[in-house]
């Protein structure tokens, strides 16, 4: 049997006899307030058609998967999400390490035109054509309209299941909730004999830590996961 935790129930204050940094040996912490807590995600660019039909490409990076199910962060004000209101469907194009210049040239860009006051205020660009401002080339989907990013090692066709918005208010954020319908992969990175499977030595994500741009490192311990699945 399992027991549930009531989410009101208080848990009170530590005890004032609680084992200390000295008695145990083990490392000090410290309560803060980060502004953000990127602890280290993977950055795409989501790719989605604009009422034009042209495309429109944007770097993000909190998102996390679940089977064929992914879940994807953003502002409501942004340009991707009105297009993602609209036509429901997008890719996400998984960005590796050598295509860090790439996605930094559009993180202070958007679709938006007019522009929002806010990114006004934080320098954004208008850009129409992202693909041309990133130097990176658009490849057609096979199950949904907006385009791949063909120099991303790996590129997720997805239909948008549902957009709920999350946090306090004024926050202007959401969740959004996708299912994957078609997956590309670059033959490189496959692993030798296994059709269905990338090889985590062979991928390099680029990743999003705290919002600065990092690399993997090499494999620090066997997993038990990886053997069985």
């Amino acid at each position: 049997m399992h027991t549930f935790l009531n989410p009101l129930t208080r848990l009170g204050s530590p005890t004032l006899d609680a084992p200390t940094t000295a008695t145990t040996g083990l490392p000090s912490h410290r309560t803060i307030d980060p502004s953000i807590l990127y602890l280290g995600t993977p950055v795409l660019l989501i790719s989605t058609r604009n009422p034009d039909g042209t495309a429109n490409l944007a770097p993000i990076s909190s998102a996390w998967w679940l089977g064929k199910t992914g879940v994807i962060g953003m502002g409501t004000r942004s340009h991707t999400v009105a297009n993602l209101c609209r036509a429901f469907e997008c890719v996400l194009n998984v960005a590796s390490v050598d295509l860090v210049t790439a996605v930094d040239r559009l993180a202070g860009t958007t679709g938006s035109n007019p522009m929002p006051a806010y990114k006004q205020a934080m320098g954004f660009r208008h850009v129409k054509d992202k693909f041309a401002e990133a130097g990176l080339t658009p490849l057609a989907s096979e199950g949904v309209a907006p385009p791949r990013v063909a120099e991303c090692p790996i590129q997720i066709e997805c239909e948008v299941v549902h957009l709920r918005e999350v946090g306090p208010p004024g926050e202007h954020s959401a969740a959004i909730e996708v299912r994957a319908v078609r997956t590309h992969v670059h033959e490189a990175i496959l692993k030798p004999g296994h059709r269905h499977h990338i090889d985590p030595d062979k991928w390099r994500p680029l990743i999003m830590n705290f919002l600065e741009f990092y690399g993997l490192g090499p494999c620090v311990h066997p997993s038990y996961l990886a053997e069985v699945f």
